[in-house]
């Protein structure tokens, strides 16, 4: 039966050029693996204004519940410099024990071996005793417009609805086994932009140094922290990312300073009320004469970057145990239940069905020479069967 092989199938994946927003052949290479299983697949394209098309793709084996859904993208990110790699970026080549290729890791990997565990589910015990859905995206590495968030509403407004969701997002940070993600940090940008009154630098009382402004209210994000962590989450940062005076001068006052943040908040906050929290502190830190004797508040202004992400935590203990049961008897290990790191398209699912993301090791993932280790590869693809086995029988007696 085709698809059995996960080599094969990241070999396959790997070969096409699926740079964001091109799907690369990626996305037909895909439905290649799963027509043949029985799959119904279907590509639907996302549009939006000023924004490139993106070629998405929904596939589905059975009519019944229970309903479980894998979730992933085939676009990857740029190469960077080709002369880097030791292999050609879209070869798939094999060299000690490795595949390398953009996107090995992050996440054709993941793709590859869960279609492979399908396969072998199918073969050794045939159809199982409910659906199976993929839903993959070509916008995840881009600006996630026109990806899975349109995608998931595209399925919805059909009539799909789903119990659960793995993700196959390369989670494990050292050996596979480590680490499942059962939640994620929230995430809200901004850009604080404080205004003053250009003068000669020998003259500062004609002028007001924004430079003066922007120092305490930068101050005011990051000290104190927010909290000091739950149980699930670490505690919330905030950090100041990047600074911009626009001012070539050496001896002007300049009237204008901005600085751009992004805070990563646990689950003691939602988006807007750490949004209160940041304007709160701007507010006071605007009043505060230290670095500004005599002169009035600090003038400023604060732009939120678009769509925060919200945080989120899964509870769904059979979607977890099963996981976690699969990883532990397949390689030995038992996983931490963690919540690090960045954002994913599962702060998309998580509106729609429980959610958890389990990969490959990441470790090489967006890098020069990109790779896989070969051996982790069928091991994954273990793990994702066992995982397959016990969720459906679990399902099926609960």
């Amino acid at each position: 039966m085709s698809a059995v092989d996960p080599i094969a199938n990241l070999r396959d994946l790997i070969r096409c050029p699926s740079v964001t927003p091109a799907e690369g052949g990626a996305l037909s290479a895909l439905e290649a693996m799963l027509s043949p299983l029985g799959f119904t697949v279907e590509r639907m394209v996302a549009t939006e204004p000023g924004m490139p098309d993106i070629e998405n793709l929904y596939a589905r084996l059975g009519t019944t519940g229970p309903h479980l859904m894998f979730a992933g993208h085939t676009d990857v990110v740029p190469v960077g410099d080709e002369a880097s790699w030791s292999h050609p970026p879209f070869s798939a080549e094999i060299e000690g024990g490795e595949m390398f290729g953009r996107g090995a890791v992050d996440m054709k990997g993941g793709i590859a071996c869960f279609a492979a565990a399908v396969a072998r589910h199918i073969e050794e015990h045939g159809a199982p005793q409910g659906s199976i859905s993929f839903l993959i995206t070509g916008d995840e590495e881009g600006p996630a417009v026109n990806g899975t968030e349109k995608l998931l509403k595209w399925a919805a407004d059909k009539g799909e609805r789903w119990d659960a969701c793995l993700v196959g997002e390369p989670t494990n940070p050292d050996v596979l086994g480590d680490m499942i993600k059962i939640g994620r940090r929230g995430s809200v940008s901004g850009k604080v932009t404080v205004h003053g009154v250009q003068g000669h630098a020998a003259y500062p009382h004609l002028a007001d140094n924004a430079v003066r402004g922007l120092l305490p209210l930068a101050h005011a994000l990051m000290h104190p922290r927010f909290d000091e962590g739950t149980p699930e989450f670490p505690a919330s940062n905030l950090e100041v990312t990047t600074v911009d005076i626009g001012n070539p001068a050496t001896n002007v006052v300049p009237a204008k300073a901005s600085f751009a943040f992004n805070i990563r908040f646990n689950d003691t906050w939602t988006a807007e009320t750490v949004q209160a929290e940041i304007l709160r502190r701007l507010d006071a830190a605007a009043g505060d004469q230290t670095l500004r004797p005599g002169r009035d508040k600090v003038r400023y202004e604060i732009v939120w970057a678009e769509r925060p992400s919200h945080v989120f935590l899964t509870r769904n203990n059979a979607l977890i145990s099963s996981l976690s049961g699969a990883v532990e008897a397949v390689t030995g290990r038992v996983p931490a239940l963690s919540t690090t790191g960045g954002t994913s398209d599962a702060r998309f699912i998580k509106d729609y069905c429980p959610v958890v993301e389990f990969g490959l090791v990441g470790q090489t993932m967006h890098m020069v020479d990109e790779r896989v280790a070969i051996a982790d590869l069928e091991t994954l693809t273990q793990i994702y069967g066992t995982f397959l086995s016990r969720w459906f029988g679990d399902a099926a007696v609960s």
